[in-house]
């Protein structure tokens, strides 16, 4: 079976470039059903992100389970993601955890399963003991959670990141093209459902049960890094329209050793400095689901150090994935 590039995948990248999708998915249909791994990933990846073809989770589920068994560790890890957080069909944590042990003896795995095993969980990943929080303010509503992520969780989700890290951008729609963000100068690194492993999606479940919300009401969850200098100008998290409004943001503070980085709430004068691991969580809209502008927020300039983050958006009602 044939795992290394060939002159036929280079052509479906050419076709494609050359606009002619229709012929490239054809040649790369072929190739995938013939066995060829690469070609399999490929396919596997335009179903996923549903660009050059119509999304269909399912079958990208699918190739990406036989890649994996075809040698593509890469592929086993994204499948392995893909029945922890419910891609493509029903979340199946039991499954999930049975494929890592079946592939232990790797240190990246390895240390997945001892994060997995350090954590009380039930049989579908979730917190058998919900997290408990205190209210530090009520305009804007902000709940703190102490020693909310364990100290190996931190390290694991900011070396995760380590080489996806890029500068914040926003779609600029004079020119049609990303630009870099005016409000947020920090980089980011997220975890999409191809990323979300199990670990991740263990701390996304506990930040779902912490909240009271729908674990899939979720947008990935984002590693913010703020050297020094980089700032997160005063913004609101609420979307400014749109019939899914990001209700709560969670932020949980990943490391403690560098010097600014306050969050602030301007409303209130609330400044947050946390431990490694704390969380708070606030609200961002009214009582009529309206953006809620005392939530008006700042993550002050870092002076010292490096200030690592993680952030998750919550939706009032689940995300169509």
């Amino acid at each position: 079976m044939t795992t290394n590039s060939e002159p036929s995948l280079d052509r479906v990248d050419a076709l494609a470039g050359m606009g002619r999708i229709a012929d490239a998915l054809q040649l790369l249909e072929a190739l995938a059903l013939a066995g060829h791994v690469d070609a399999m990933v490929k396919l596997a990846s335009w179903l996923l992100a549903g660009r050059q073809v119509s999304r269909d989770l399912s079958r990208s589920r699918a190739l990406f389970e036989a890649a994996g068994r075809s040698g593509r560790a890469d592929a086993a890890a994204i499948h392995r993601a893909f029945v922890a957080n419910g891609t493509g069909a029903p979340p199946d944590w039991r499954q999930a955890i049975q494929l890592l042990q079946a592939a232990a003896g790797s240190p990246p795995i390895d240390r997945q399963l001892r994060l997995l095993e350090g954590m009380d969980l039930d049989e579908e990943g979730g917190p058998r003991v919900v997290p408990g929080g205190e209210t530090l303010g009520d305009r804007p509503r902000v709940i703190v959670f102490r020693g909310f992520f364990a100290a190996d969780e931190c390290v694991y989700l900011t070396s995760s990141s380590e080489g996806r890290f890029r500068r914040a951008t926003v779609f600029d729609p004079s020119s049609g093209r990303q630009i870099s963000d005016p409000i947020r100068s920090s980089d980011v690194a997220s975890f999409p459902l191809a990323l979300e492993d199990p670990v991740v999606r263990a701390l996304n479940l506990r930040i779902a049960a912490a909240s009271g919300t729908n674990v899939r009401g979720g947008e990935p969850l984002t590693i913010l890094r703020y050297a020094p200098g980089q700032q997160y100008r005063p913004h609101v998290d609420a979307l400014p329209h749109g019939d899914n409004q990001r209700e709560w943001t969670m932020l949980v503070y990943l490391n403690a050793d560098y010097l600014g980085g306050e969050t602030c709430f301007l409303h209130s004068g609330l400044r947050v400095k946390a431990g490694i691991g704390d969380a708070i969580l606030f609200r961002n809209v009214d009582g009529s689901g309206r953006p809620d502008m005392t939530s008006r927020h700042a993550g002050e300039p870092v002076t010292s150090g490096i200030k690592f983050v993680a952030s998750r958006w919550i939706r009032a009602r689940p995300i169509a994935l």
